[in-house]
């Protein structure tokens, strides 16, 4: 299943590019409230990175899971790191977030680097 991590993240290219289109004050709005929070400050990027995961998990929404599990290896993190804060999730969350575990096990097995 790992293959539909990568065909959501080549959708979510042009969705992308429709939504700017079709509303760009959302888009710049998001856009710039999600740089302006996700740099580094108290906390490093890598780190928030790890709490919008496991924010992600504990929602359930697998198109937030794809993509921060893209955007913390980018920033840093290791396979290790993304699961272990994707437990913490299921810790706070129950079963919910247990059951979107996969997604998250998919998504590195898309884009963590082969060792």
């Amino acid at each position: 299943m790992a293959d539909t991590t990568l065909a959501f993240l080549e959708k979510f290219k042009g969705d992308f590019e429709k939504m700017k289109l079709a509303a760009p004050d959302m888009v710049k709005g998001f856009g710039g409230l999600f740089q302006a929070i996700m740099k580094d400050g108290a906390l490093k990027k890598k780190e928030k990175e790890l709490v919008a995961l496991g924010i992600a998990v504990a929602q359930r929404c697998e198109p937030c899971i794809n993509l921060h599990v893209q955007k913390s290896l980018e920033a840093g993190n290791s396979p290790a790191e993304i699961l272990e804060a994707a437990s913490v999730a299921v810790m706070m969350q129950g079963g919910p977030a247990y059951t979107h575990i996969p997604v998250v096990i998919d998504a590195l097995e898309s884009l963590a680097p082969k060792t």
